[in-house]
């Protein structure tokens, strides 16, 4: 075991995918000598050279489509977008392009692309530096989307997306880079599947899922759920397309209640079809309404209230009371 932060272990991830395979590269806005704003590629064109970690232009959409040829060409490019909000002038190359192109070929053509969105608030940023966009992309057949909430994910995650022959998005929490914990290197250490949930703690009263930067806070808000005497489950999806709605169905027959938070809004975003796949999985043994815990319907707000719009432990709290009250 190593112990690292989720930065580090995605730069460490990313080492040993250009390290095992000479035809990875890394495409992004500063991620050469600079190592990207979050320093997440420090020290890879040092290594591997400039023709591998290429630093491009400030054109998203030509990020995308130079990445799009490239996977065409027989190369597996990871795309790193540098903020969340940048994300959109690549909208249509993703969208329209990269997640159709398989299935416009009838299967003879793969498009390996990687790319790497950090996403999320809680860092004080200005407008179009917090977003939580992956609803929009869930949406689109085709592409694959992860969200490591820990080190060790996040270290085998990324090595995973490129492995896939499927175009994948890896959303990474912003706000958790800093977040240290164990990473076991070894081959035995890597997930058998990237696109699994994972039960994080075990529960019988109620069944909170969560992904990417707020699995910390289910985490906490069931810890103090514990100290009222109430069991609580959480569940770190990992996956945001394809969803593991077995393990997430398996657990809420056990505990016959189902909290959903995300940062991203409520309205329109992953927690309602969760939820209603749930009430159509398990319908009878639902003892409360699926909840959902998640951002407001409002444009990101400025950083002095930011904390107000994040789900925080109290709002899932309130949610847990409300579900356990039927």
């Amino acid at each position: 075991m190593t112990t690292m932060t989720i930065a580090k272990a995605i730069n460490e991830g990313l080492r040993a995918t250009l390290a095992g395979n000479p035809r990875t590269l890394l495409m992004g806005e500063d991620i050469g000598p600079l190592g990207g704003v979050y320093r997440v590629t420090d020290g890879l064109i040092g290594e591997f050279g400039a023709d591998r970690v290429v630093d491009t232009p400030l054109a998203e959409s030509g990020i995308i489509g130079t990445a799009i040829g490239l996977a065409l060409s027989g190369f597996r490019p990871v795309c790193e977008i540098q903020f969340d909000g940048f994300v959109f002038p690549g909208f249509n190359q993703i969208t329209t392009q990269l997640a159709k192109m398989h299935s416009r070929s009838n299967g003879n053509l793969t498009v390996p692309v990687v790319i790497r969105i950090p996403y999320g608030g809680g860092i004080g940023s200005i407008e179009h530096h917090s977003e939580s966009p992956e609803a929009l992309f869930a949406h689109t057949a085709g592409i694959r989307i992860i969200t490591p909430s820990n080190p060790h994910d996040a270290y085998w995650m990324i090595q995973q997306a490129v492995d896939c022959q499927d175009p994948v998005i890896v959303f990474e929490p912003k706000r958790r880079y800093w977040l240290k914990g164990d990473v076991d290197t070894a081959a035995a250490g890597r997930s058998a599947d990237p696109f699994a949930a994972h039960v994080l703690r075990e529960g019988t009263d109620a069944t909170v899922v969560a992904y990417g930067p707020l699995v910390p806070v289910a985490l906490a808000a069931a810890n103090a759920a514990a100290e009222d005497g109430h069991s609580v489950e959480v569940i770190d999806l990992r996956s945001i397309s394809p969803i593991d709605f077995d393990t997430v169905t398996a657990s809420v027959k056990k505990t016959g209640r189902l909290i959903v938070t995300h940062e991203a809004p409520t309205f329109g975003g992953i927690g309602g079809e969760i939820a209603a796949r749930v009430s159509e999985r398990a319908f009878h043994s639902l003892e409360a309404p699926v909840l959902r815990v998640g951002g407001f319907h409002m444009p990101y707000p400025v950083a002095k209230v930011e904390e107000d719009y994040l789900p925080d432990i109290d709002r899932i709290l309130e949610a847990l009371e409300r579900a356990l009250a039927y």
